[in-house]
């Protein structure tokens, strides 16, 4: 999680992530001026909607401050996509491909503010690189 020194621009790096099922990600705030959270898109979380596989387990870190972390173990394959509650509009947001799914289609497009779809990364561009890096992913 970063930000410049005004707030005007945030974003999660890396903002594309693959990994296999069982593995832990590890959010840190590194912002100086601003909390972020990491919270899947799913009803649970502020009526979002669901963008995580149908029965994997939806988190939200809640606000973290600057220096602080949170970790999530994604345990089931499939395609994540994740947003920072003040900063959606932002398009602070970001994707974690767990194994290779086979389904990644998203009937939900038209919920999500146009900042975050333009954000994210391709499922096929993180799997071919494994990480997308911020600067990169534009």
């Amino acid at each position: 999680m970063q930000g410049n020194l005004n707030g005007g621009y945030v974003w999660f790096d890396p903002i594309g992530l693959h990994i296999m099922p069982g593995q832990t990600v590890r959010w840190i705030n590194h912002d100086p001026g601003n909390a972020h959270t990491a919270t899947a898109y799913h009803p649970t979380n502020f009526q979002r909607p669901q963008r995580i596989p149908e029965t994997a387990q939806p988190w939200d870190s809640d606000y973290l401050m600057p220096g602080e972390t949170f970790s999530f173990t994604f345990e089931k394959e499939g395609v994540y996509d994740y947003f920072c509650v003040p900063h959606e509009q932002a398009g602070m947001v970001g994707r974690i491909v767990v194994g290779t799914p086979k389904d990644v289609t998203w009937k939900n497009d038209a919920d999500l503010p146009k900042a975050a779809l333009d954000a994210f990364p391709s499922v096929h561009d993180i799997l071919a690189r494994g990480r997308i890096h911020a600067e990169s992913a534009q």
